[in-house]
């Protein structure tokens, strides 16, 4: 019987990880790259081409009878319509990249060669092999150096007119509010992001002189969700109030997506979800307090059910199975 495999592909802006992932989400080969700072497109894909065609001649030696279906990309702004990366803030490639072209003709040989963005193959990743197998509603949050999110609607991504649907956390928090990476005042990701964490800490040791805690060992570069997670799991008190904070913006953001699109479930995934209740237990309450009564005790808030290590690569790769199925 032959086995069917599909190449992910994640694109980070210092590395870009590459898996070759089966049917069942297992990963049978990794590998990767560095994503260069140079800026020469040309140069990375055949880079790249070079890497994904070694892992996929060890793959044949392996498994002799197996078939490689296609290629999926997640990229920050990855367009899924277009099959371009825009003007991706944390890469060298300036402007407009159309990454899906360039890698179709360093493979002919593959039927599907889909792009979209990180959150969005995170979303797809958990609808097929994750926590989400089943569920036709349902949005994805990624918490990491920005938020993320993949909508899901009747087993369908949103990707809307332009391919660029989903920007959650670029939704209003509080007006007038922090500076965001984009250049607006008050979004969600200024608050829960790893780098929203870091603010709010520092604006706890401020408002408290908290020279005791162990967050004033750290400069705002060296601090990170892991080191506030450590110092909250040890009892530091402005760490716990980190989360409490976090959870409480995370869940009056939630509770704006859960009006617009009343999903059966809301995943959480990144680096500070894995600190689990800390951030669980603040994010529902703070979910069911901003709802309006119809929606109340309806929404599960779930954390994701990939493997964090490997999350983006399987995600990536879902796309190929996504775009089988839509053919079918």
């Amino acid at each position: 019987m032959i086995k069917r495999f599909s190449i992910g592909i994640d694109i980070g802006g210092t590395n870009t990880a590459i898996g070759i992932v089966d049917e069942d989400g297992n990963v049978s080969f990794k590998g990767g790259i560095d994503t260069p700072g140079h800026g020469d497109i040309a140069r990375y894909v055949k880079n790249l081409a070079a890497e994904v065609t070694e892992m996929a001649k060890n793959l044949k030696l392996s498994n002799p009878d197996c078939e490689i279906l296609g290629i999926g990309i997640g990229a920050p702004n990855g367009n899924y319509y277009s099959g371009t990366i825009e003007f991706a803030p944390n890469l060298s490639f300036r402007g407009v990249i159309h990454i899906v072209d360039l890698l179709k003709k360093e493979f002919p040989e593959y039927k599907y060669i889909a792009l979209t963005n990180d959150a969005n193959a995170a979303a797809i990743g958990e609808m097929i092999y994750g926590g989400a197998k089943g569920m036709r509603n349902f949005v994805m949050y990624t918490l990491g150096t920005g938020v993320g999110s993949g909508i899901v609607v009747n087993g369908d991504l949103v990707y809307g007119h332009d391919g660029f649907a989903g920007e959650c956390g670029h939704t209003t928090l509080i007006p007038g509010g922090r500076l965001c990476g984009c250049g607006a005042l008050g979004h969600l990701e200024a608050y829960c992001s790893a780098s929203g964490m870091k603010r709010t800490a520092f604006e706890l040791l401020a408002k408290y002189n908290g020279v005791k805690s162990i967050l004033a060992n750290y400069s705002f570069k060296d601090l990170t969700s892991k080191v506030i997670y450590d110092a909250a799991i040890q009892g530091d008190e402005i760490a716990l109030e980190v989360f409490e904070i976090t959870g409480k913006y995370l869940g009056m953001g939630m509770a704006t997506t859960v009006h617009h699109l009343s999903p059966e479930a809301i995943f959480l995934f990144g680096g500070p979800t894995a600190a689990g209740d800390l951030i669980f237990k603040p994010a529902k309450a703070s979910l069911e307090e901003n709802l309006l009564p119809i929606f109340k005790n309806k929404i599960k808030l779930l954390p994701s059910r990939l493997s964090h290590g490997d999350a983006a690569i399987v995600g990536a790769s879902a796309l190929v199975w996504k775009e089988i199925e839509k053919l079918k």
